[in-house]
């Protein structure tokens, strides 16, 4: 039988972050089976809808429901948990017990008053797959709200529909119809034998083994099912309707929300084509397409059978089964995938497609699912007019388990998904026509001139800003004012007054002209501002670029909902762009809250790609007042993709802006007239500031920089030095520096740690003397301006009272050289001319010097083999104490050769991970070169408890070719109680190379043969020592 489990929301969960919020999943386990739903991001009543199944063998097991915390760098954190018997389900009166909530209970017994919320939960029994129970408590359980990114493995389903491997049945049809009476079923569950029998029995042949009378199931299997199959497919087909309807359906029923972005995986296929979205969308997806059978013929796919389409969980999801068998390959052999695609939007004019891959009969295959995602949207319109759209496919693996094989099983679906969307890419450009990005950005200007700024006169823009009440009720006054002077006789003298000056008379007479003064300055503003803004009419508008280089031009078409802030219910908004310190400003449109400019600004060509384009707008208030900001936004141009800024809506930051949902339509080109000299010319120049010379690097090199990071194609690598990343720890890594970014990458015992922020971002660069805890080398620290780098903010070592971050690094190979070179990037980038004023320049003239620089190979994984092994006669206590920091371990590392050999304290990283920092200089007897090692060591137990495990990643600096690569150490110290008091040690070595040479070969064999000699006399001291200590 089946125990099917459905998770569906969690109340009043406590917070276990800092922030005061929880990031939840449940863990289900019964016997060996387990499994989890998602993860609800920054919530305390987070809401899953998910449903999945175990097969029970034992009545006497405990379903075990536990409630978590995910951890991104640290052990989840435990919240509650429950236990609910299987029997306790079986003996319910329909073998359910309904949709409950259910109090969840901490861990430890000491901690029972601690309140852990509650879960909803909806257990019952199904003996087939496609049954549905029967009860009440379904009726106020909330719809369930569709989860496309949810973890399905294969023995769980969503709410959505039922599982593929059964028949579905339909849903007016009881349990007990097909099974027997309601009666004969509460008998045989209180014999011992119906027990049994349903503990056995999987297929419901309970009836068999009740009673004579009972239906027979072998009958119940072959006549009633096949009926009740035909019945549901004939009610499927006939109220499925055509593609284009579903779609239509699917657009009646979007609710605008955005589309998915792509799945964690990476990008299989990111292309432009010379067609309408929605056209795209039905020559993949329609099932009277011949594009699918055209795949499968090329791959050599066969037995390919596509479902309908048909709407499931009340009309709200469009799904359907694809499957097929998969040519076998080097690696495997030929094997059945059965696909489910889900739309997960459809509005018309974009599309996202979910599949889910499953291929239960490859090994490990129960264990995980490949998904793929699908995302059609709309492209710039074509100079020719046609419509484009854009194909981006991207995936991702969902494992239901936690396996040893699971990177091998993610490098080989990431190969053969690369292989396979690559033939994908291929056949799709016979059939529909790519977009040449050179045709895109040649056609710039033909698409630009299809833009025509709104004209308008004078007179009617008059009439439009002056026609409001204020102006209407002055004129009014006047003529008022006048027609009393007109018709009144004049007063005789009384009071203060003379020949030639009248005074008011009254209280009444003296508001009345204050109130006329008032009127009349307002009415004079306003003539002020209306003819100081025509003056400003257009000042950028056409004005072209100047010089080669990279040129940057932005087209300003529209508005919309911008915020009025005067009485009149509108605003005179206008425009300012800025990029590298140069400013381009927009016509001011007039009582506007919906303008069209449609004007056109080109900036001067530059040396180097910007990083930023910052656009305001403003609310024109008068030559002397200062403007109101009705918004603003940050284009990131290292973030986004060029050909996402051809044509894009960019909404408004700020108070104003964010209340009235405000954005900007704009069409964004950067260009390259120079190509490569460029970049050539970029980096003589920095040459110069650096007084060292730079190698162009290789387009490979180039490619895994810009990978690494997510950067676009335009950038480029300019140097990359090895150094620490100091925080509360140091880490070893990589800085990478180009023209608009540094960035930092470490891969420390499998966990990498990866950021960059920009070069502007920077306020300040201080240098710092070398202390301790650096390792005797100089501190480079970095401040952000405020707000800034906030993506990068978990490298930052702290955050000073202006809330800056500050980032150090030390321990670079050469110092100097990267001191120069990271001056030189960041004064031609963010520094103003005054502040490049106040820096001093380097007077001494330093020649070119050339250098062996290599190729960035990036940091994976090191192949670490067992290079020493021996059996100690001494405890594993005494032989750990080679590790310590005590007495030992000076005494041993000083006849090794290791010269002012220094250390840091032991220091918890987190739970039974220690962490510490050294360095010492090699004698001459080990090196000629009398070279520096600064190392990390990371120690732990062994799972197992019986001994330790120390890590090592040792930098060597002084010795030629020593920033190509890094030393992995492991070594492992366990108990020998065979031997009595003896101790087992093994270490591993691997080489972790950073930087391509012709001299790997001859380094590696070096340092192997240096290192067994060198292990070799660390452990005979240390079995001397021991010697000696008895």
């Amino acid at each position: 039988m089946k125990l099917v489990v459905r998770v569906i929301e969690a109340r009043n969960l406590p917070a276990m972050d800092l922030n005061g919020l929880s990031d939840p999943y449940v863990r289900l386990q019964l016997g060996r089976n387990r499994f989890r739903t998602k993860v609800v991001k920054k919530s305390l009543n987070p809401s899953w809808g998910e449903e999945f199944s175990f097969w029970v063998e034992d009545l006497s097991e405990d379903l075990v429901v536990s409630v978590l915390d995910e951890d991104k760098y640290f052990n989840d954190d435990f919240v509650g948990q429950l236990r609910v018997p299987v029997s306790r389900v079986f003996d319910a009166e329909v073998k359910s017990l309904g949709t409950t909530w259910y109090s969840l209970h901490p861990k430890s017994k000491k901690s029972r008053s601690r309140d852990c919320g509650e879960i909803l939960l909806n257990i019952f029994f199904s003996q087939n797959s496609g049954f549905m129970p029967l009860h009440s408590d379904d009726d106020h359980v909330p719809p369930l709200r569709k989860h496309p990114d949810v973890t399905i493995e294969s023995p769980s389903r969503s709410f959505n529909g039922s599982s593929r491997s059964s028949s579905p049945m339909p849903s007016g049809m009881r349990m007990e119809d097909i099974i027997g009476s309601k009666e004969e079923k509460l008998n045989a569950q209180k014999t011992i034998a119906g027990r049994i029998a349903q503990i056995f029995v999987k297929n419901g042949d309970l009836a068999s083994c009740t009673s004579a009378g009972s239906i027979d199931s072998s009958e119940l299997s072959e006549t009633s099912i096949p009926e009740v199959y035909e019945n549901k497919l004939e009610e499927q087909s006939s109220s499925s309707c055509s593609f284009e309807e579903s779609m239509k359906r699917m657009e009646s029923t979007d609710q605008g929300n955005e589309c998915l972005s792509n799945l964690p995986g990476g990008v299989l296929l990111d292309q432009l084509y010379v067609v309408a979205s929605s056209e795209l969308n039905s020559f993949l997806f329609a099932p009277d397409s011949n594009f699918p059978r055209a795949l499968a013929d090329l791959q050599g796919t066969t037995e390919l059978q596509q479902g309908p389409w048909v709407f499931e969980n009340g009309g709200d999801s469009l799904k359907r089964v694809v499957t097929y068998i998969k040519a076998a390959s080097k690696l495997i052999k030929a094997v059945k995938a059965t696909e489910d695609q889900t739309y997960l939007k459809a509005d018309g004019k974009v599309f996202a497609v979910l599949a889910s891959v499953s291929t239960p009969d490859v090994m490990y295959g129960s264990t995980f699912k490949a998904e793929v995602l699908y995302c059609i949207t709309p492209g710039p319109e074509m100079p020719s007019g046609e419509q484009s759209s854009r194909l981006v496919i991207s995936w991702r693996m969902n494992f239901s388990q936690n396996t040893m094989m699971k990177s091998m099983i993610e490098g080989g679906a990431r190969q053969g998904l690369k292989d396979s969307y690559a033939q994908y890419g291929n056949l799709l450009a016979q059939n529909v026509k790519p977009v040449d990005p050179n045709d895109a950005g040649s056609n710039k200007e033909q698409v630009l001139a299809s833009l025509q700024a709104e004209r308008q006169s004078d007179w009617k823009l008059a009439v439009q800003y002056f026609v409001n009440i204020t102006v209407v009720s002055t004129i009014f006054a006047v003529l008022y004012v006048s027609t009393h002077i007109w018709i009144a006789t004049p007063s005789p003298i009384q009071g203060l007054e003379f020949v030639g000056l009248d005074l008011p008379d009254s209280i009444g007479e003296v508001i009345v002209c204050i109130l006329l003064v008032i009127q009349g300055e307002r009415v004079l503003k306003m003539i002020a501002r209306f003819m100081q803004a025509r003056a400003q009419k257009g000042s950028d508008h056409g004005v072209k670029a100047q010089g080669d280089g990279w040129l940057l031009t932005v087209a300003l078409i529209e508005g919309s909902n911008l915020a009025a802030v005067d009485s009149s219910g509108f605003s005179d908004p206008y425009v300012v762009f800025t990029t590298n310190g140069k400013t381009r400003t927009s016509s001011i449109k007039f009582q506007k809250s919906d303008p069209l400019w449609n004007e056109i600004f080109e900036f001067d060509a530059m040396d180097e790609p910007p990083s930023m384009l910052d656009v305001e707008v403003l609310d024109f208030d008068g030559p002397f007042d200062e403007a109101t900001s009705l918004g603003h936004a940050e284009i990131n141009f290292v973030k986004t993709n060029l050909s996402d800024l051809a044509d894009v809506w960019i909404p408004l930051q700020g108070k104003l802006a964010q209340a009235c949902q405000s954005k900007l339509h704009l069409r964004i080109f950067l260009n390259n007239t120079r190509g490569n000299n460029v970049v050539k010319e970029y980096l003589t120049k920095m040459e110069k500031e650096v007084g060292k010379k730079i190698n162009l690097r290789s387009p490979q090199t180039n490619s895994a920089f810009q990978k690494l990071f997510g950067l676009p194609p335009e950038e480029f690598l300019i140097n990359d030095f090895t150094c620490h990343l100091k925080r509360k720890m140091p880490m070893q890594g990589r800085l990478f520096m180009s023209a608009r970014i540094i960035g930092f990458h470490a891969n420390l015992f499998g966990h990498k740690t990866k950021f960059f922020f920009l070069w502007e971002d920077i306020d300040d660069i201080q240098f710092e003397t070398a202390t301790l805890s650096s390792m005797g080398s100089p501190i480079i620290v970095m401040t952000l301006r405020k707000g800034r780098g906030m993506d990068a903010r978990h490298g930052a070592k702290s955050q000073d009272a202006q809330g800056r971050l500050k980032f150090h690094f030390h321990s670079f190979v050469s110092f100097n050289v990267a001191q120069r070179t990271i001056m030189a990037l960041w004064k031609a980038r963010s520094l103003s001319p005054e502040q490049k004023v106040r820096i001093v320049e380097e007077s001494e003239s330093k020649s070119l010097q050339t250098e062996e620089t290599g190729s960035f190979l990036g940091l994976e994984d090191v192949y670490m083999p067992e290079v020493y092994s021996s059996v100690l006669s001494l405890p594993a206590n005494f032989c750990v104490e080679l590790f310590g920091g005590g007495e030992l371990e000076y005494r041993v590392m000083q006849k090794a050769g290791c010269l002012n050999y220094s250390l840091t304290p032991w220091e918890l990283d987190k739970d039974g991970i220690y962490v510490r920092q050294i360095c010492y200089k090699f004698d001459k007897c080990v090196s000629r070169y009398r070279g520096e090692a600064v190392s990390t060591q990371q120690r732990s137990l062994l799972p197992d408890r019986n001994g330790w495990v120390i890590e090592e990643v040792l930098t060597l600096h002084g010795v030629p070719l020593g920033d190509h690569f890094n030393l992995h150490f492991r070594y492992q110290i366990e108990h020998a109680p065979s031997k009595g008091k003896a101790c087992h040690i093994c270490v591993y070595f691997g080489i972790a190379w950073l930087k391509s040479t012709r001299h790997q070969k001859r380094i590696s064999k070096n340092i192997h043969s240096n290192l067994q000699d060198r292990l070799k006399l660390m452990v005979g001291e240390v079995e001397k020592e021991f010697l000696t200590g008895k």
